[in-house]
């Protein structure tokens, strides 16, 4: 190659290059957005707090509780909870509330068998300001055994668990109620 083209191209070579490598670099910010920017508001503040804790099992609209969680998977999560055999067949979302000015209460309960013996769980459900139903794992748990008793039911005072009643009033049936402080009911990851 003559000295006067290699004169010409080396520099339209240097810029071509620069050019290209420059346009190469990404000057531009995207793909991750802001997540966790800093609020004041505290509905959102106590919202971030539960989901921190907790685990959102439902949400209730229009006075209608939509399960997030499925009911079968509930199901599982009440027998392993149990852990002695206890078969769950029934969950459900329970509203409490002793007079319309107090504030309702949600219970997500278990209901089944073992051995022939009526068993149930029901566990407290804390709600957010968006009407979401969280389980937290320092949620206590209330656990009915039924002796001679087909049936129990479990008795609120101002939206509290304080006590069982059985179905039947036959002379030796029982209902007996146990309440542990936490639960295992969803497992940590």
């Amino acid at each position: 190659m003559n000295r006067f083209l290699r004169f010409t191209f080396s520099p339209l070579l240097g810029a071509a290059l620069l050019i290209a490598g420059l346009s190469a670099c990404e000057t531009t910010k995207r793909g991750f957005p802001e997540t966790s920017s800093p609020t004041n508001d505290p509905d959102v503040v106590n919202r971030r707090k539960l989901e921190a804790s907790s685990k959102q099992v439902a949400e209730v609209a229009d006075g209608k509780i939509r399960y997030i969680v499925p009911r079968e998977q509930l199901s599982g999560a009440f027998t392993r909870a149990f852990g002695d055999g206890t078969a769950i067949d029934k969950t459900m979302i329970r509203k409490v509330q002793e007079t319309p000015k107090d504030k309702a209460v949600y219970y997500l309960v278990g209901i089944g068998l073992r051995d022939g013996m009526f068993r149930a769980m029901a566990l407290p459900l804390q709600t957010s300001s968006d009407n979401s139903l969280y389980l937290s794992s320092n949620a206590a748990r209330y656990i009915i055994t039924g002796v001679g008793c087909t049936f129990c039911f479990f008795n609120f005072e101002k939206n509290e668990i304080v006590g069982t009643t059985c179905e039947e009033n036959t002379g030796g049936s029982r209902c007996d109620l146990r309440v542990e402080d936490n639960n295992t009911f969803f497992p940590r990851r």
